[in-house]
């Protein structure tokens, strides 16, 4: 099996955690919802890729989060018999929580990790924040 190396980043504001929805101009999983998300690249250290992911996709500046929380990688399965990912999960908090989605993303919204189970997620998405809870 082949497995593409994922950051995905939990902000917390006020005990609510950010999900997005993945917009229709992305290849893969669109219209589902999920954390901040993105390919590591190469030698790339994951935790430089989760800041440089939540820029992107939120317009929050560095200076604005703080690490609260990162968890071992998890490996899960994708919709494709041959693919899976490999996540390397964080929770950071935000000190200011204005959202400027990108074009990945067509909206997001501000939930309690009991209303996840209310959208239709990427896999695994409330796993990972169970490991960051």
């Amino acid at each position: 099996m082949n497995y593409t190396r994922i950051v995905t980043s939990f902000l917390s504001s006020q005990e609510k955690y950010l999900i997005l929805k993945r917009s229709e101009n992305v290849k893969s999983m669109r219209g589902l919802w999920g954390g901040v998300s993105g390919i590591i690249e190469g030698t790339e250290e994951p935790l430089q890729r989760a800041k440089i992911e939540i820029f992107e996709e939120t317009g929050i500046i560095e200076n604005n989060i703080v690490l609260a929380k990162t968890a071992n990688q998890m490996q899960v399965s994708s919709q494709y018999s041959n693919h899976g990912w490999i996540i390397h999960p964080f929770l950071f908090t935000v000190k200011e929580s204005e959202i400027k989605l990108n074009w990945e993303n067509s909206e997001y919204r501000w939930i309690g990790p009991d209303e996840m189970s209310n959208y239709k997620t990427v896999p695994s998405l409330d796993k990972v924040l169970a490991r960051l809870l």
